[in-house]
């Protein structure tokens, strides 16, 4: 069965290379608007609206959706809108513990799956030098919460309680978990599937 992964993030792709999977990717044109409800519900309804808009137009696949948010003081933080705002959002962060949510779901034609991991992080205190100096790498322009604690990012954390795969893109564990239920092992696990 042709595993597909809905996503078109670069973290995402990594982590199925990391693990060893073999996998077609095919970015999602999902409607991400919906209704808010909570952050858990939130995440899984937008990694199923992504994971489904792949898996129609191919079937017979197994296709993964995923999405993920920044949680704290009761509001979802996206990615920055311009160099300001990732500013606005990094100095919010800074010196406190939020919640990263990630959903996974995951189709095929007899099965759909859906999940979702939160994760603690909590910020080092950061100077606004800090803040202007990481902004200005790029690096956390393309990322809800503006930073990636994968890369660069990494500097401002000081405590991760949780999956770390959450806060990239998406829980390992979680993931080969539901992959296994349906049969899709990474390659060079392909002898357990025999067991």
């Amino acid at each position: 069965m042709e595993l597909i992964l809905a996503s078109q993030s670069q973290r995402r792709r990594e982590l199925f290379r990391l693990i060893g999977l073999e996998y077609t990717c095919i970015p999602s044109d999902a409607d991400e608007n919906v209704a808010f409800t909570e952050p858990g519900e939130f995440v899984e309804l937008l990694a199923l609206r992504k994971a489904a808009a792949v898996k129609k137009k191919h079937p017979g696949s197994c296709v993964v959706g995923s999405d993920t948010v920044v949680w704290l003081d009761n509001e979802i933080i996206g990615k920055p809108k311009d160099r300001d705002d990732a500013y606005r959002i990094l100095r919010k962060l800074s010196g406190r513990t939020h919640t990263v949510y990630t959903g996974i779901a995951v189709l095929t034609d007899d099965s759909t799956q859906i999940c979702h991991e939160a994760t603690h992080v909590t910020f080092e205190e950061l100077s606004d030098d800090l803040i202007w100096d990481y902004i200005d790498t790029g690096d956390p322009m393309d990322k809800a919460g503006s930073y990636g604690v994968q890369g660069l990012g990494a500097v401002l954390v000081k405590r991760v309680e949780g999956c770390y795969f959450t806060v990239i893109g998406m829980s390992i564990p979680r993931l080969c978990d539901m992959l296994k239920n349906v049969g899709i092992y990474p390659k060079w696990q392909n002898r357990c599937a025999a067991d």
